[in-house]
């Protein structure tokens, strides 16, 4: 009789095991030392796992030697930047994500934080409680606009974009996208414009929304001179991964005019620290930047059920690939060397 497997939680927040047990059994052995970092944990709980399924620590070239078991390593969320693919995939270990558990609320973040500005639910709200008889001014929106025919411009039109950009037609406003991944034609199966490049996106978008993963060629795509190209007066929402752009070039952005409002959920360095110039212009609540800006900390993901739906496709997605060789999700087949029975 073959042993149970054995899969490791290096760093998971829940010691719940409901979910994860109706979908390995009860003789899978589920290891959760709560740690946020390799060093933190014993060799022996990394050398003796079949399974990873890691939220935050780096599982890079010093981690993948000790790997001795390991067959999967499952990134329970959807970027995986933490992962170094190549080491992974050269030792045999497939990598895979759970790029759908939260689509819905990311999308509904994205189009919220546009909807705030529009609307300046948040500005509003904060004048009254600064001055409730002075602050009874329909005035203090001082992003206020029609949404209905305005262009909203999406960066990455998979999951999270498509879901956005429907979010976004309801409210009658017309999309258009830059991806150059998806396939001839989607642009007629939506009845959405498709640019050819990024910056032919930006200059037509009155609002920008990113929805691309992190990676070396997003790595700062949003910089100095795609700002540049924006329309003037453009909103930029980001709810996808604070690395693909540069802090800077959004505040001097925003600061100039050229960009009329910001909605932030990612940052490059998080948590938050002042030593980003946009964070410490905002925190500082800068003459120029205040009601213009609005910050999340992270948190575009986030709802009961999307934690949820987050465990349970992360132990179905290493669970079956150990049971049967299914692989889901995998984001480093062109590294991977030794696939043996797994199905794509």
């Amino acid at each position: 009789m073959s042993k149970p497997f054995t899969i490791l939680y290096p760093d998971s927040r829940t010691d719940h095991q409901d979910i994860e047990r109706e979908v390995a059994g009860p003789d899978t052995v589920l290891t959760n030392p709560r740690q946020k970092s390799f060093e933190a944990i014993d060799r022996t709980a990394w050398e003796t796992c079949d399974a990873i399924i890691v939220s935050r620590v780096p599982i890079d070239s010093k981690v993948v030697p000790h790997l001795k078991r390991t067959r999967i390593v499952v990134r329970s969320g959807v970027g995986f930047d933490t992962v170094d693919l190549k080491a992974c995939g050269e030792a045999g270990i497939a990598v895979c994500n759970v790029p759908d558990y939260g689509t819905t609320d990311v999308a509904d973040t994205a189009i919220a934080l546009m909807l705030t500005l529009a609307r300046g639910t948040a500005s509003l709200d904060t004048g009254l409680r600064a001055d409730l008889k002075g602050g009874w001014a329909y005035m203090n929106n001082l992003t206020a606009r029609r949404l209905k025919g305005l262009c909203f411009g999406v960066i990455g039109l998979g999951r999270i974009g498509t879901a956005a950009a429907l979010r976004a037609s309801a409210f009658g406003m017309n999309v258009a996208f830059f991806d150059p991944y998806r396939a001839n034609g989607t642009e007629l199966s939506f009845g959405y414009r498709r640019a050819r490049t990024l910056h032919e996106l930006l200059g037509m978008a009155d609002v920008v929304s990113l929805h691309a993963p992190l990676s070396e060629e997003t790595r700062n795509m949003i910089d100095a001179a795609a700002v540049g190209a924006m329309k003037p007066g453009a909103w930029f929402i980001n709810t996808a991964r604070g690395g693909i752009c540069d802090s800077a070039a959004l505040r001097d952005g925003l600061k100039s005019g050229k960009l009329a409002a910001l909605g932030i959920d990612a940052l490059p360095q998080e948590p938050a620290t002042l030593e980003d110039p946009l964070v410490a212009a905002w925190h500082a609540n800068e003459p120029w930047l205040r009601g213009r800006m609005l910050l999340n900390p992270h948190a575009a993901h986030y709802s009961p059920d999307s934690m949820l739906d987050m465990r349970r496709k992360s132990i179905e997605t290493a669970y079956g690939f150990l049971a049967d060789g299914t692989l889901i999700n995998c984001v480093n087949e062109a590294y991977l060397t030794k696939r043996g029975q797994a199905q794509t």
